[in-house]
């Protein structure tokens, strides 16, 4: 079913007052709720949940099973691999309601999130991090950084296109599928124009 600009399968669920861009693909089983925005050229997989509020930039990709919980924020070009999971309270229990305490999570541009990972609510994931499948990440990433581990820990840099990178003796490294420059300065990485 084609709307506006939009498909979405017929067995998606779209709740008025939602935004969809254009070229947006919503797959089988997939509930978008309320007051949710996604941008331009999305793919929603199988099962997927969107919440309330949640935003989500131009080219975000959803893979199958995931819930998208009030209080992320995704920016443009992000990966959230299967059944990777958000959390949006801290300290949930059954009895005790917490709507009013949902933590905010920023997943900046060009971040990935493998399989599996969890993300603790609170983090921001900096741009073109890469979180390994499994991992559990319970702080902030810097942008460029490969987390993996439970907890999660760092163990290297990646490049945009997804490569590690190998830095030389001077703090440069170059991507080898890209060739972009990337300087490694105070324990941060930024890309070389």
């Amino acid at each position: 079913m084609v709307e506006e600009g939009y498909f979405a399968h017929e067995t998606a669920v779209i709740d008025e007052g939602c935004t969809i861009g254009d070229g947006s693909k919503i797959w089988h089983f997939t509930h978008i709720m309320k007051d949710s925005t996604l941008g331009k050229n999305c793919n929603l997989g199988q099962n997927v949940v969107i919440s309330p509020g949640v935003i989500l930039g131009e080219n975000v990709k959803v893979q199958n099973n995931v819930s998208v919980y009030t209080g992320v924020i995704c920016e443009d070009d992000v990966f959230l691999g299967p059944s990777m999971v958000f959390t949006n309270v801290i300290n949930p229990r059954s009895a005790v309601n917490r709507r009013g305490e949902y933590a905010h999570t920023l997943v900046e541009k060009g971040a990935s999130i493998g399989a599996n990972a969890t993300i603790v609510c609170g983090n921001n994931l900096g741009k073109y991090c890469f979180i390994g499948a499994g991992a559990v990440v319970t702080r902030d990433v810097p942008d460029y950084a490969l987390i993996v581990g439970n907890p999660g820990v760092q163990k290297g840099w990646m490049s945009e296109f997804g490569h590690r990178l190998e830095f030389d003796e001077d703090g440069m490294a170059t991507c080898p599928e890209s060739g972009q420059r990337y300087q490694l300065k105070e324990k941060l990485v930024k890309r070389v124009e």
